[in-house]
């Protein structure tokens, strides 16, 4: 029998019953006895604890039960309707050997058991028919909504070839939803078009201006914090500057913003592709190539306006292929963590303000990104340059990708920025190999007179924040990915990695203490460095952070210092001497001369010179421990780095078997090395003779391992001592000519 069949026998004999019932025990009851059993009625019929004993309501009638008999109703306890609530979660259908075992444990009759079930179901049942029923009900207006909409489409569409209406019954529905799609698109891309060309060359807001960060402090060493994140760059060390200042755009920011990205991609995709007499080549027969002021003037006379008063033009351009494929290139690009890690010497901050179009078919063409970002040179000489623009990914009908940036500092009149980004980025072709070609535009407006002198040729240059900068750290980076990628262990890789994993659990590790390194050797305005004394350039600086509830660093105060000094020797010498185990002893006092020895070794690039290496140094005194140190040397052709710590034995034993690397405490020293101007630098040449070098040296020591301590004179003298005394040992060496 279904369920409205027995629904509809049931009703009528239970209201029927139901009425005699209560005028029965009415004719028995004081006004006051009904006031009680108006209030008990009102209290179970919510519950559903009134159960009718009628044989002929249940599955099973009793064919010996009298027509005229009375029915009987049975009033559950609380216990009783409280424990069958409990029963029916775990098993709504109990079987006979079930409801018997109930009944006896509540004093019911199996069959008044059976009933109570089949009354819960049919109620449960209902609720659930109900909201089905709205949910079916919001559906469908929503379908009949959408009908509506995609009717009135329909009868406004034309041809797009004469521009006349469409014979909507020769199209099929895809047909007819894809022609409304493009209709709509061809829409938008007029109107940004419009307010593109309605926009170019409005006069631009004058900002204020204003002296840039980089002025020494007074020794009173103040903190900052070390915070947990993802990665390294980026970190936010609670300083209250420029990029922690910024907010994202307001709604009557966002066309404007919208139209100077369109202006820019357009501009740069023609600076990436025009030739003389925008660019021209230099006359010394290296591909340097300088922009041409006055045509590029004339070219594009709108965009963010006029160069400010007091800021110098830079502008260059670089091509190179690179082993990578060109949507992993954009991915790069378009996440703020990923681009902040790859470019991590550059990049000493970064953050999205606000994303305001994610792109289009799940891929990044069309995104748009509010941003800022602060760049670096690993000195605390120089000071770093922010930004505050807009980032804009597009695909072109060739195929190619596009990125582009554009400040925004003109929109806010109380912008702080020293530094303007004119439309900056790439173009990415890809190639048929799965490798990419990469043609990178840098072109700024910057103050840069507060960079220390002996780096000025080197800024003033370009080389330092120049395309050539960007796309020689992003060929490194392309080899290390693939290097990291390798199945195999090649024959290069030596001594104690034995698997794969462990390969790479090494090679992790390496990278976050260069990420580290680099977050803190920097003139950035989230740190505070001190001068110890005098104002020379090889005067040592440092500041002092607190590590707390970071795994990858050790819990305390962290003392860092650093120093840069010039040397009258090419960077690839200097390069090669700081990273060899064998000169280790000459420089590095702490190896207490030592013999330093290879266990490890991870090739990660084309020159030899990159590589990750864990060294183990046997003290001369037997009284004393062995030392593991972990070791990335990096070079490339506008500068190069050697960075090590050293490591517990044991956590680089779980390391090595392939273990997670991110709970190994490191506290990242090493040297930044720089040419100290263009030079052969410029045709990507390293010879012998080539210039002098730019070296910076930083080391981070663990002063205190409570991070409430303050920080003694006698810790601030002890790292003075210590790095004096590595620059002093470096300088013997090119005295004697051992470099």
């Amino acid at each position: 029998m279904s369920l409205k069949r027995e629904i509809e026998m049931f009703q009528p004999n239970m209201f029927e019953n139901l009425h005699r019932h209560h005028l029965l025990d009415m004719s028995h009851k004081t006004p006051e006895n009904n006031l009680d059993m108006l209030k008990d009625d009102d209290h179970d019929s919510k519950s559903g604890t009134d159960i009718m004993e009628a044989p002929n309501s249940g599955d099973d009638p009793d064919p010996n039960q009298h027509p005229n008999k009375k029915k009987r109703y049975h009033r559950h306890t609380q216990h009783q309707i409280q424990e069958m609530e409990a029963f029916f979660k775990e098993c709504p259908h109990p079987d006979d050997k079930q409801r018997k075992e109930l009944g006896r444990r509540l004093s019911l009759e199996p069959l008044q058991v059976k009933f109570w079930f089949q009354n819960k179901r049919t109620q449960m049942k209902a609720q659930h028919e109900r909201l089905d029923n709205t949910q079916l009900r919001n559906e469908n207006e929503k379908l009949r909504a959408e009908n509506i909409r995609y009717k009135e489409a329909l009868a406004n569409a034309t041809c797009p070839n004469c521009g006349g209406p469409a014979a909507i019954g020769e199209m099929s529905f895809d047909e007819q939803h894809l022609r409304i799609e493009n209709a709509r698109l061809r829409e938008e891309i007029d109107r940004i078009s419009g307010i593109a060309a309605k926009y170019v060359g409005k006069p631009t807001l004058n900002y204020p201006d204003v002296s840039c960060h980089g002025a020494s402090r007074s020794l009173d060493l103040p903190m900052a914090n070390f915070s947990p994140q993802q990665g390294m760059v980026g970190e936010m060390f609670g300083a209250d500057d420029f990029l922690r200042s910024m907010a994202g755009p307001s709604e009557t920011e966002k066309p404007i913003i919208v139209e100077l990205a369109v202006t820019a991609m357009e501009e740069l995709i023609r600076m990436a592709q025009v030739g003389e007499p925008l660019w021209v080549q230099t006359t010394d027969n290296s591909s340097h190539e300088t922009l041409n002021e006055d045509e590029y003037l004339n070219s594009f006379p709108g965009g963010i306006g006029p160069k400010p008063m007091g800021l110098k033009s830079e502008a260059s351009r670089e091509s190179k292929v690179v082993i990578m494929n060109h949507m992993t290139l954009v991915e790069i690009l378009m996440d703020v963590n990923q681009w902040s890690n790859v470019f991590c010497g550059i990049i000493s901050r970064a953050m999205t303000l606000e994303v305001l179009s994610t792109g289009v078919a799940g891929s990044y063409n069309g995104a748009l990104q509010v941003m800022t970002a602060e760049y670096q040179v690993p000195s605390p000489l120089v000071p770093t340059r922010e930004n505050y623009f807009v980032r804009y990914c597009k695909q072109h009908a060739d195929g190619t990708w596009v990125v582009v940036d554009v400040s925004l500092d003109n929109l806010r009149s109380s912008s702080a920025s020293r530094c303007r980004r004119r439309p900056s980025g790439c173009l990415i072709q890809e190639l048929p190999n799965g490798y990419s070609k990469v043609t990178w535009i840098e072109h700024v407006e910057v103050d840069n007179g507060a960079v220390h002198d002996i780096y000025k040729v080197l800024v003033n240059s370009g080389l330092a924040f120049g395309a050539k900068r960007w796309v020689a750290t992003l060929e490194r980076q392309c080899e290390r990915f693939a290097s990291a990628m390798a199945s195999n262990i090649p024959a290069g890789d030596v001594a104690v990695i034995t698997t794969p994993e462990g390969r790479k659990s090494m090679l992790k590790l390496a990278e976050r203490m260069v990420l580290s390194f680099c977050s803190g050797v920097g003139a950035s305005t989230a740190h505070t460095w001190t001068t110890l004394s005098g104002s020379g350039a090889d005067d040592v600086r440092v500041m002092t952070r607190k590590s707390m509830d970071d795994p990858g660093r050790p819990p305390g105060i962290v003392l860092s210092a650093a120093t840069s000094f010039w040397l009258p020797i090419p960077p690839k010498q200097v390069f090669n001497f700081l990273r060899d185990e064998n000169s280790r002893s000459e420089w590095d006092i702490l190896s207490n001369c030592g013999l330093v020895q290879e266990m490890a070794h991870i090739a990660n690039g084309r020159d030899q010179g990159n590589c990750v290496s864990l060294l183990r140094v046997n003290s001369a005194n037997s009284s004393q421990s062995n030392m593991l140190i972990l070791q990335e040397s990096a070079s490339d052709s506008t500068g190069s780095y050697v960075i090590y710590a050293p490591v517990d034995i044991a956590s680089m034993n779980v390391v090595l078997s392939g273990g997670d690397p991110d709970y190994v405490a490191l506290l990242p020293s090493g040297f930044a090395i720089l040419p100290d101007g263009p030079g052969e630098y410029e045709r990507g040449v390293l010879e012998v003779g080539a210039g002098g070098s730019l070296l910076t040296v930083a080391f981070q020591i663990l002063v205190d391992s409570v991070p409430t301590a303050k920080i003694s004179l006698g810790s601030v003298a002890t790292v003075n001592s210590l790095i004096k005394c590595t620059v002093e040992r470096i300088k013997c060496a090119v005295a004697s000519n051992n470099l």
